[in-house]
């Protein structure tokens, strides 16, 4: 059973889907409906804004937006929506990642981008499903469940790590 409201995955280029895709992936494995789409704040500006000024009546809840280099597509979707914004700055470039990180963690007063990892698409999804997990009770026990589970893994990992450790 899907939750009530979108994810909008934004990309400024196709070439950021291999780091982007393990947005999706986490999204749909909590049912979680998104939309993958590439637009930029600087070649198709006009698109970007529009995008962005009618992502909550399309039903969105939270938007996902990556960008190398400078380009700041997170910052320019956030001037132009209410609507919780992640920026994922992508890895590459002369700086490898740092202008992007920069671009997308340092926005002006009164439009905030929530900035995650370089590359760190997974922790977008996972914090706008929280977001969403807000008014969705459904979701909620989804994400509790699945921080239940990794606290097993890590202890399984522990006691296979002690026993080898015992063992020398």
């Amino acid at each position: 059973m899907e939750t009530g409201k979108k994810v909008a995955i934004i990309m400024g280029s196709d070439s950021d889907w291999p780091v982007l895709k393990a947005a999706a992936v986490q999204l749909k494995s909590w049912e979680i409906p998104f939309e993958v789409r590439v637009m930029s704040a600087h070649r198709t500006p006009d698109a970007a804004a529009a995008f962005a000024r009618s992502a909550a009546e399309n039903g969105f809840g939270v938007l996902i937006a990556a960008a190398g280099m400078a380009a700041h597509l997170a910052g320019a979707l956030a001037a132009n929506t209410t609507l919780p914004v992640i920026g994922v700055p992508v890895k590459g470039g002369a700086a490898d990642g740092l202008d992007a990180l920069l671009s997308t963690v340092q926005m002006p007063s009164g439009i905030p981008v929530a900035t995650v990892a370089l590359n760190g698409a997974k922790n977008a999804a996972v914090l706008a499903a929280q977001m969403l997990a807000l008014s969705d009770e459904r979701l909620a026990a989804v994400l509790r469940a699945d921080r239940e589970n990794m606290a097993k893994t890590i202890a399984q990992k522990d006691a296979a790590i002690r026993a080898e450790a015992g063992a020398l």
